[in-house]
């Protein structure tokens, strides 16, 4: 692959929060130099729906010798308050990539799922829930991608009027997207689990082969026994509030770091060999997934977080990284070991 790189979350809005609260853009600086040059990666993947969240992480990655992929992922919106966001955005990202940084945009993450308009429903919930019935939701998939696509081909023209690098989308495998008009096509369905693990290497073959640069954008799995066949899943063992915030783990779940670890190891050993263009691990931290109680597994949220870093209880963490409020994962080694190796296989 050319650019390995990780997920990096500045605040989903959801529940009238973000999933990455505090925002402490000396910390966020601190974390960017921890993915480039502990994690060696190549690149980073910026997300959130709060403009200046994402212009500040996104500047402190380019300060750190990170490729940028610029990534809206909001929530909530009507297609035209998406469109707004977007337009700024790619204004930004263009301003940084005339400072000299490496710039890649991506017009929206999953949108038909998370904005108003595409499928039926006015919230996530009501969207999603077409996914349990799979007949019906094939019926709405016609009329899906045609808006989608218009909708697309109309942000790309107007997005390229502002940003002159590489343009691309972070899809969902239903959205049928007309990859005609992008530079890069993106996936936001990188995780194979035990419903497509027969099927997996067929298809992501298929999606390289289909004649553009293929960014993984998301893959990964939780910190439990049995995340690694629940694949995308791995929030399900999770009991979640009204407020968009975890109760309680489910009964029975058991952390087991190697479990993420190892599956971690395998998809980027199967990206790296299919010759995609740039694939990212889901994700650096899940700061509303932290481990609240160290001595109760049920508030052990962390077993959930598809994170390679664990966040802990103010003045938890210990070692390297506990003034960050975190501590490395099994899978932290992983990937920082994947990188080391890259970066001596190239030296050599």
């Amino acid at each position: 692959m050319r650019a390995f790189g990780i997920n990096y979350d500045t605040g989903f809005t959801s529940g009238g929060t973000t999933t990455h609260e505090p925002f402490l853009a000396d910390i966020v600086r601190r974390e960017m130099r921890v993915i480039r040059e502990d994690l060696h990666c190549d690149a980073v993947r910026i997300t959130g729906g709060h403009a200046d969240r994402l212009e500040s992480a996104a500047r402190a990655a380019a300060d750190a010798g990170l490729e940028v992929w610029y990534s809206p992922f909001t929530n909530g919106l009507t297609q035209d308050q998406l469109l707004a966001c977007l337009l700024d955005a790619a204004e930004r990202a263009e301003c940084l990539r005339l400072s000299g940084a490496r710039v890649v945009f991506l017009t929206g993450s999953e949108i038909t799922l998370f904005t108003d308009g595409f499928l039926p429903g006015d919230t996530l919930q009501e969207r999603s829930a077409h996914l349990a019935d799979p007949p019906a939701f094939r019926a709405l998939l016609p009329q899906m991608h045609t808006a989608l696509n218009a909708f697309l081909a109309r942000v790309v023209t107007e997005v390229r009027a502002r940003f002159g690098g590489p343009v691309g989308y972070a899809s969902l495998a239903f959205e049928g997207v007309d990859w005609t008009p992008f530079d890069i096509a993106a996936t936001d369905a990188g995780y194979r689990d035990a419903t497509n693990a027969d099927t997996f290497p067929d298809a992501l073959r298929a999606q390289v082969a289909q004649g553009k640069p293929l960014g993984v954008t998301e893959f990964g799995c939780g910190t439990f026994r049995g995340a690694f066949e629940l694949g995308g899943r791995g929030d399900s063992v999770i009991e979640w509030g009204q407020n968009a915030r975890p109760v309680k783990m489910a009964a029975g779940t058991v952390r087991d770091e190697q479990e993420q670890a190892s599956y971690l190891r395998e998809m980027l050993d199967l990206y790296d060999a299919a010759d995609v263009d740039a694939a990212f691990v889901y994700t650096f931290a899940r700061w509303d997934l932290a481990t609240t109680d160290l001595h109760d597994p049920e508030r052990d949220f962390d077993a959930a977080s598809f994170g390679v870093v664990r966040v802990l209880p103010p003045g938890a963490a210990e070692g390297t990284y506990a003034e960050l409020g975190w501590e490395p994962k099994a899978a932290f080694h992983v990937m920082a070991a994947f990188g080391q190796a890259r970066k001596q296989a190239a030296r050599a």
